[in-house]
Formats: structure tokens, sequence, C-alpha cells
């Protein structure tokens, strides 16, 4: 039997720790939600030589005095976990901003090893490290990785698998007063429920941790809550500043003092200076956004919007369904099946292989694709948090961080796996306004790829589209930060150099999303197509078309409008792609193209949105987002129909 190992990757965010996972683990692996909260962890597991090593990638934390929900859910695994290593990863061009947690993670007790990664990049930014001397200073091993070229990952195992006693781990020294009642909090710490240092518990407690606090108070222990506090006071008369401003300012200033000492830097060539360049107006508060504009009208526009919904729907829809797949599948069908009920579900306008299968392949996946394909780049080159920087100022307008963007661009791939990743913003407050913007002005990358596909032979009525889109994101998210109560929050991010995007990177994570897009959604499609004809043999959809159509006919649209919004609850997609095929056939009129555009990406979350939504947020919330969004998105509607049919009276 093989010895057991378990190993967790700490860090900040954008230090390359799931890079690191990847590398160590060879893949992606289980992914799971952490007990009581939906902030998740991917944890894999290895055998190198007689061990099993168990690897565990934690969400990215700044601290081990918690702010946001993922840094609670990465100090549990650290305190609770009971792990037999820390692998500390820091981001080598940064090592100032890193070092103050490395001292933190050390004052647990459990043996760290510091990862320098993305060294690779130190380099090119001239900038050496001396690992030796460093090791020496922190009484722990240091290695040096670049883990998207899998360098220094042997090391790494072969020091997991070492005497965790070979180092002996450096605790920070703070002033005397301090450590006096530090060592004092220590001694009558009788047990240590957490398997870890009291020293740290000390300090913990001395910053008012609720957890230990709470904690101990639950055990009866109140001599250790009354002396920690009149520890604390006492401190604080001494130096007439909190507890956390002098632990935090001293471990920078040693991390500086340290990195002072192990780091040289050295002259750069060209290349780097040209890279740099490149890194500081992606940011630039004028030129950041005229790049903002080039990457989204290449990206979005033009690759996921003409090539994807374009080029690529075409000729998969035409050439290869409708002219060879599908009229061989009909005839087959109709010659072996007799029963018509069958038949309908299968092969008329509504079944499951010429509605469902034909949509969720024909024209979906290739947007989603490109689409994917597109964020992987974005995240790969380091774009995605210079972006959230960026827009921080913008978003802090409407209630939320530059934190947010991650799930708002991750929304135009797949709302709802982007109402999942709300749940990595700091507050409530934020994750609530985030949610309802992309229920109601986040189009996914196929509803956006066939409204851009239908618009973009008109570049009014798109200009129009996208214009009532972005006002109506603003208003909302105005107004959403002033009725909805909730705390600010302080918003934190670590910026890592443009980098050339690794081809083996961008293929393995639109790969792993493609995967979940066949998973998750594309069964979603079939579902839908069995709903609809169940619907329509017992006269329960032509019930809710008529029902649908009646406030339609008030904004001057056609009844078989109403079925893209009947199918657009079941996937929202299918309600794009439901426009897509009456706009070929010459349905609408281009008022009636423009108008059915905004509502339908303006209307009801797709159902399994508004379940992910019920899910992140709790019935109650849910059911107000989506009744807002349905009610919101007919005025609309109505008030578009009012401006451009009665008042201005004009043909578009």
């Amino acid at each position: 039997m093989k010895n057991k190992i378990k190993v967790l990757l700490v860090g900040n965010p954008n230090v390359g720790k799931s890079a690191l996972f990847n590398a160590l683990t060879g893949k992606y692996v289980t992914v799971s939600n952490y007990p009581g909260t939906t902030v998740e962890y991917t944890e894999g597991e290895i055998s190198y030589k007689d061990y099993t090593i168990k690897i565990i990638d934690t969400p990215g934390m700044y601290s081990m005095l918690p702010i946001s929900e993922e840094e609670k859910v990465a100090r549990d695994l650290i305190i609770k976990g009971n792990p037999d290593w820390i692998v500390n990863v820091v981001d080598a061009k940064n090592l100032d901003r890193m070092l103050p947690l490395t001292f933190q993670l050390i004052d647990t007790g459990i043996p760290v090893i510091l990862v320098l990664n993305m060294m690779d990049e130190a380099k090119r930014m001239g900038i050496e490290i001396d690992s030796v001397k460093l090791s020496e200073l922190l009484g722990i091993p240091v290695i040096k990785a670049v883990s998207i070229k899998k360098e220094g990952i042997k090391e790494i195992l072969n020091l997991l698998i070492s005497d965790r006693g070979l180092y002996r781990q450096k605790s920070i020294n703070f002033d005397n007063e301090i450590e006096s009642e530090i060592q004092r909090l220590s001694d009558i710490i009788n047990n240590n429920d957490f398997k870890i240092s009291k020293r740290l518990i000390s300090i913990m407690l001395l910053q008012k941790d609720v957890e230990f606090l709470t904690l101990f108070e639950s055990e009866g222990k109140n001599d250790i809550i009354n002396f920690s506090d009149i520890s604390r006071r006492k401190l604080e008369e001494i130096f007439r500043v909190s507890l956390d401003y002098i632990f935090a300012l001293k471990r920078q200033l040693i991390a500086e003092e340290i990195t002072r000492k192990v780091l040289k830097k050295v002259s750069i060539g060209e290349e780097s200076r040209f890279i740099n360049f490149i890194s500081g107006i992606t940011i630039h508060k004028v030129w950041g956004y005229p790049i903002l504009f080039f990457v989204l009208y290449f990206g979005l526009y033009k690759f996921v919007g003409e090539f994807g919904a374009g080029i690529l729907v075409d000729f998969i829809e035409t050439n290869i369904f409708e002219e060879n797949l599908l009229p061989k599948l009909i005839v087959l069908i109709e010659k072996t099946i007799k029963n018509e009920y069958l038949k309908e579900l299968l092969i008329r306008d509504y079944g499951i292989i010429t509605l469902g299968i034909k949509y969720a392949i024909a024209i979906i996946l290739p947007i989603v694709t490109t689409f994917f394909l597109f964020f992987s780049i974005l995240e790969d080159s380091g774009y995605l948090p210079r972006l959230a920087f960026l827009l921080d100022r913008i978003f802090k307008k409407i209630g939320l961080t530059g934190k947010a963007v991650i799930p708002l661009v991750l929304g135009f791939g797949c709302d709802t796996m982007a109402t999942m990743v709300t749940r990595t913003l700091n507050t409530k407050k934020e994750r609530i306004i985030a949610t309802i913007l992309l229920s109601l002005a986040v189009p996914c990358s196929a509803q956006l790829g066939v409204m851009l596909a239908v618009l973009s032979n008109n570049s009014v009525l798109l200009s129009i589209w996208i214009f009532v889109l972005i006002i109506i994101f603003f208003i909302v998210g105005y107004f959403s930060k002033f009725y909805i109560k909730g705390e600010k929050t302080i918003f934190f991010v670590e910026i890592p150099p443009i980098r050339i995007p690794k081809l083996s990177n961008i293929i393995v994570k639109t790969y792993t999303r493609l995967v979940w897009y066949f998973k998750e959604v594309m069964p979603l499609f079939i579902y839908a197509s069995i709903f609809i004809w169940i619907g329509r043999i017992t006269g329960v959809f032509d019930l809710f078309l008529t029902i649908i159509a009646f406030p339609l006919q008030y904004i001057g649209l056609p009844y078989e409008s109403a079925k893209i919004f009947l199918f657009g609850f079941f996937r929202r997609d299918y309600g794009a792609a439901g426009l897509y095929d009456l706009h070929k056939q010459g349905v609408f009129n281009n008022n009636q193209l423009l108008i059915l555009s905004v509502m339908l990406t303006l209307f009801l979350p797709c159902i399994a949105q508004f379940i992910m939504t019920i899910k992140e947020r709790g019935l109650k919330m849910g059911l107000y987002i989506v009744s807002f969004v349905i009610v919101f998105s007919v005025l609309v509607g109505y008030l578009l129909h009012l401006i451009i049919n009665v008042i201005l009276g004009i043909t578009l």
C-alpha cells in the first residue's frame, strides 16, 4: 500500500496555481463545492514513486484574515484540512507583495514549500532571484518554476516525498510587547482543534478573527476570549493604531527587506521593453479603452459574430445538416417508424433531431466554440485582470468592482455558467447586481452570435441594438446600486504582464469548456424538444403561445414571434435560433426585427439560468429577478414601438 500525502496549493489570485495544479496532476480533475458554500476547489491524485499525492488547488487568498468567501474557504482548507504540505505559489515578479502571505503560512506550523512561479516572465523583465538565500532567510525550501512549461515540477514532487523535518521554518518577529502577548496567549490555549500552531491562533485572536472567537466561545473558553481582548486593547494603547495595521505593516516591511536581499535587477532586452510598453497601455486610463474596443471588435464581432455565427453556422447548417444529414435521417425514420407521435418527437418541426440536435450542433456549437477560444486567449494572455482593473472605476458607478468583469464577460459565453461564477464576488450586493445584469443585458455567445448574424447586414439596426443594451446595462446597474442594500467592497487584483498565449493552454481550456457544453447544455436542447412535443400534443403549447402573443400585438409584432419567446425560456439560444430561422423566411420587417432583438435579449433567462439563479440567490430573490426581467423587457419593447412606429413613424 502506498504512503499518502495531502498537499494544498495556496497563493494570491493570478499567480498560476491552476497552471501548477495541471502540471502536477497532468489534467483537470474533480471540482467540488466546499461544504456549506458555493465556492469551488479542485483536487486530484497522482502516484509518484511509492506515494499517492492528493493535491488540492485552493481559491485565491491574500491573507489568513479573510474578506471574501473564497478566502474563507481557502483558509478553512488550511486550518481544518490537516494537510501534510502547503505549496505556496507566488508570482516571482512581485515577490515583495507575495511574501506577507508566506509569513502567515509559515506561522501555521505546517511545512511550506515556496514556489517562485512565472520565472520566465521575471527573467524577461530583468529580475533574478537568489532562491538559495531566500530559502535560508525563510527556513523553507524554495523552487523556481514555470508551470506552463512544467519546469520545476519534478523538484516539487521530490520535496513532497522528502523528510518534512529537514527545514526549520522561521517566523518573523514582531515588537517585544506583541511577542510577549502572543506567547502569553499561546500558553493558555490548551488544545488545538485545527492542527495548526498556537502562535497563529494567538495572532488571529488578537486580530479579532470571528471564527476562532466563535469556536472558543462555543467551547466555553471565555477566559481565552477575555485574555485576547485585554491583550489587544493593551497593545493598541501602546502603539495607538490597530493591531491589524501593525501586523500588516511589519510583514510588508520584512517582505521588502528580504526582497532587497535576494532580488537583483539586470538589463532587459528590446522584446521585454516592448511587452512592458504593451502591458502598460492596456490599463492606461485613455489608451486602454481603444484597445478594449479593438479586442471586442475583432474578438466578439468579427471572430465570434461573423466567423462563428456566420460562416461556420452557414456551412454546418446548410452543407452538413440540411443538404446531407437531415434528409437521410428523415427518410430512414419515415421508413422504419410508423407511430406518428414518435415521428413528430424525432423529425417534425420541433423534433429532437430536426430542432434540438440541429440547433445544438449546427447553430449553437460553432458560436460557443469560437467564444470559448476567444475567452481562453484572453485568459492566457493575461488580459482579463487588466480588463478588471481598467473597468473598476466604471463598475463602481453601478455597485460593482472590477472583479465583476470575469462573470460578466463569461456571460457572453454562457449566462448559466456566469451566474455560478458570481459566487466569486466579495459581497452579497455585488452578487445580486451581477446576477440581474446577466439575466437582463448580457446575451450568451449563442444568442449574441445569432443577433450579430441577423443584424450585421444593417448597420443602423445593429448600432441601435448595441446602444440600447449598453444604456439599459448602466441604468439598471446604477439604480440597483441604490435600491439593493449591502456593504461596499474593496477591489484587489494582481496584474500579470501581457504574454503570448500558449496554444496547448488554449486548447485544454477550450476543450474543457466544450466538454461542459456537451455534458450540461446540449442535453437541455433535447429536453426542450421533449417539453415542446408534450406541450404540442396536449395543447398546452398553443395555449401559452396565445397568452404570449396577446401583449405582443400591442407592440406591433406578428403571432410567430410568440414562438421565439416560448422557445427562449427553454434555452435562450433556442429563442435566438428561432429568430434566425424566421428572419431567413422574411417574416419580420426591420422595425419588428429591432424590437424583437432587443426584447429577446432582455427577456426571461432560459430555464437553466433560472434554476441556477434560484440555486445561487435563493428562491425569493430568483423569482424577484425573473419577474423584474419579464416586465422590464416588455416595457422596453413597448417603448421602442412607441418611439419608432408611433412618435417618429420611420421605417429603418
